[in-house]
């Protein structure tokens, strides 16, 4: 039996999958695909006897089905996630299922949203002199978030929020516990397809941005100073710091 291979489909630009995904997807008897959270452009590099099917109406049992049928037919199986599969991809409970029911499977990385968000701005977000931490996290809704958004407000780190869009007034109260209200954010819909905005402003304005340019979905929200780009210069990269492979020069 071959695995299920469960591929990160990058952030939208049919360029950021992988090498290795894209492989596979032109390999691919069968493609499982999110098809709300993956634009068409990325299904062209499958081939034309490929059996292709949106998961967006699929429960969890109906994709495993699909995936195990595939998979004991000897066939190249392909799960296609969007962003990377570890991060909003409920990967723990595919694999979970998969493996119950003996079905190897390999995850294939792809390059999250919020590293194309990061590209897109052309920002850093571990910035010396400003932070060396970055928070991932979302706001909760229908589905509870054990941690609290305003303690993690108070590391003033870089934030970047998932799956929030809709609920920006919440995430705003939360965040202002924590960080300035003049804080720098940035609101990406969409980051790298054809339809991507990229909004930039301040905390407090931030849920009367969204609702002005009506974004409540498929959208990060980036929160902090790395935005404003004035950190200090790397250590690494100065004459005089040594470390394995140079000597400092003074």
């Amino acid at each position: 039996m071959r695995p299920v291979y469960i591929v990160g489909a990058g952030p939208g630009d049919p360029e950021l999958i992988t090498v290795k995904g894209a492989r596979l997807l032109r390999e691919a008897d069968l493609v499982v695909y999110a098809g709300s959270l993956i634009p068409p452009g990325l299904l062209r590099y499958l081939s034309p006897r490929a059996r292709c099917y949106n998961s967006a109406e699929l429960d969890l049992d109906e994709i495993v089905r699909l995936l195990e049928e595939g998979a004991r037919s000897d066939r190249t199986v392909v799960r296609l996630s969007s962003g990377d599969p570890s991060l909003y991809g409920a990967l723990a409970e595919l694999i979970a299922e998969l493996e119950r029911r003996g079905v190897p499977c390999e995850v294939v990385p792809g390059v999250s949203s919020f590293l194309a968000a990061a590209a897109r701005l052309k920002k850093e977000y571990t910035l010396p002199g400003v932070t060396q931490t970055l928070i991932l996290t979302r706001v909760a809704g229908r589905t509870p978030v054990k941690e609290d958004l305003s303690a993690l407000a108070k590391h003033r780190a870089s934030l970047c929020l998932f799956l929030s869009a809709s609920l920006l007034e919440k995430a705003s109260a939360a965040l202002m516990e924590g960080y300035p209200s003049e804080t720098p954010v940035a609101l990406l819909e969409k980051v790298t397809w054809p339809e991507e905005r990229v909004l930039l402003g301040r905390l407090k304005d931030l849920a009367l941005m969204a609702k002005r340019e009506k974004i409540t979905r498929t959208a990060l929200v980036l929160v902090g100073d790395f935005l404003r780009g004035e950190g200090s210069p790397s250590c690494l990269y100065h004459p005089n710091f040594s470390h394995t492979y140079r000597k400092g020069k003074s």
